[in-house]
């Protein structure tokens, strides 16, 4: 099983790592990778067609500022599930760039995530499904969490 972080730019690099630090907590590979669906957007489909041919379960998450159609262009193209968690640094960030990860047309499903620490849990609930040793590794998060409330 694997989780493919997929960059916009290397800017969004500290974003990608705090998703990278959770999925490394429970033991799930990861690989990060920077290309944008806007200035290399070949490069974008050479690695959603890798990710396809690769017959381990997966998840891609996609990070991108801006006009996000990093998201869109994997989606359209993955078998996998495909989680964007956009990088804003404010309020207003979120309020203008936000449409772009939550409009997607039909057929390009894409699960939009804001906090980076929720998609990194996103992904490995995900994975979990077919994985036994991770389910139990969420369901003992699951109960630590609630021990604390």
């Amino acid at each position: 099983m694997k989780v493919t972080l997929i960059l916009g730019s290397a800017s969004d690099s500290d974003h990608a790592k705090k998703i990278t630090d959770l999925l490394d907590e429970f033991d799930v590979s990861n690989e990060t990778v920077v290309s944008s669906a806007h200035k290399v957007p070949e490069k974008v489909i050479e690695i959603v067609k890798a990710s396809n041919e690769d017959p381990q379960p997966q998840v891609l998450i996609t990070i991108a500022g801006m006009s996000n159609g990093l998201g869109g262009v994997v989606a359209g193209s993955s078998i996998h599930p495909v989680i964007t968690c956009p990088p804003a640094q404010s309020l207003e960030e979120y309020q203008v760039d936000l449409n772009s990860s939550l409009r997607m047309p039909s057929d390009v499903p894409v699960m939009t995530v804001l906090h980076p620490k929720n998609a990194a849990l996103s992904a490995i609930r995900i994975l979990g499904e077919g994985d036994e040793g991770l389910k139990e590794k969420v369901k003992a998060r699951v109960e630590e969490v609630k021990g604390k409330y």
